[in-house]
């Protein structure tokens, strides 16, 4: 654009010199020089705009590589996430096989022993006579055995010796328990309400301790069961299956139980390899 002006007024310059110069060719010098004066203000306006638009472009520029910067940290952030939920899914999936694999065993365990006390049950009903089952009750409660002897049929009144019809009853149930060597006997005493009067027994608490205490010592003496199987307890008058106001009430709640237990040292190791928490 300089050039062009320099020219233009150089030619005016040299018509000048010379002299004369038609109104003519004045008006197209004239006119060249308004048409270039307009390109020349175009072109700078374009000029400054292009500078505004690169500087704005520059603006974008580096804002969109911030963005991308941290798009690609976000990536690389939840691939790492993705990687280590894909290890904590995995880590889960083991635990929960393991515990399967536990409550596997411990069921296995539970119908093992239900099993095992429905045919334990089973031939103790089958070995006592229809006699004897009047004074004998024979059931299952929470995976224990329970066999309930009547006092009438144990011992005589506010006494702890067995008699001979007990010890043939006796003879019979030791003979299975001798089979089910796995398990624990656990012998409890019970009374009534109403208080002995024995010079040589205390109280309830006495006689029920001493009923159980013979038991386990015919079982032991005379049955040949291994004493570290055997266990005395005597619970007195607080243990009753019903109420102490009638004579039939009293009758039910004197009795001993012989109560057959899995040993729960097979339970115990298998709570101890239960799967550890991290």
């Amino acid at each position: 654009m300089k050039i062009s002006k320099t020219i233009f007024a150089m030619a005016l310059a040299c018509l000048a010199l010379t002299g004369c110069v038609s109104n003519k060719k004045y008006n197209e010098l004239q006119l060249q020089y308004n048409t270039l004066q307009d390109d020349y203000r175009t072109t700078r306006e374009s000029l400054i705009e292009c500078n505004a638009e690169s500087k704005n472009l520059t603006s974008q520029n580096e804002q969109l590589r911030g963005a991308l910067t941290s798009l690609k940290s976000t990536l690389d952030q939840s691939m790492n996430q993705n990687q280590q939920s894909n290890v904590n899914i995995a880590k889960l999936v083991d635990e929960i096989n393991a515990s399967n694999k536990y409550i596997k065993q411990l069921v296995d365990a539970k119908s093992k022993s239900d099993s095992l006390n429905i045919a334990l049950t089973n031939r103790l009903t089958r070995s006592l006579s229809n006699d004897e089952l009047r004074d004998v009750d024979v059931k299952v409660l929470k995976g224990v055995v329970y066999i309930s002897l009547a006092d009438n049929m144990l011992f005589k009144s506010g006494s702890y010796e067995i008699s001979p019809k007990a010890k043939e009853t006796l003879d019979k149930i030791a003979k299975i328990i001798k089979d089910y060597s796995d398990y624990d006997v656990l012998v409890e005493g019970n009374t009534d309400n109403v208080p002995i009067s024995k010079t040589n027994i205390r109280n309830n608490w006495d006689l029920s301790a001493l009923r159980a205490s013979s038991v386990v010592q015919y079982l032991q003496d005379n049955c040949g069961v291994n004493p570290s199987r055997l266990s005395a307890a005597g619970r007195g008058e607080y243990n009753p299956l019903t109420d102490n106001d009638t004579e039939t009430g009293r009758a039910r709640n004197r009795r001993t139980e012989i109560i057959i237990t899995p040993k729960l040292d097979q339970f115990l190791d298998l709570i101890d390899q239960a799967p550890a928490e991290e």
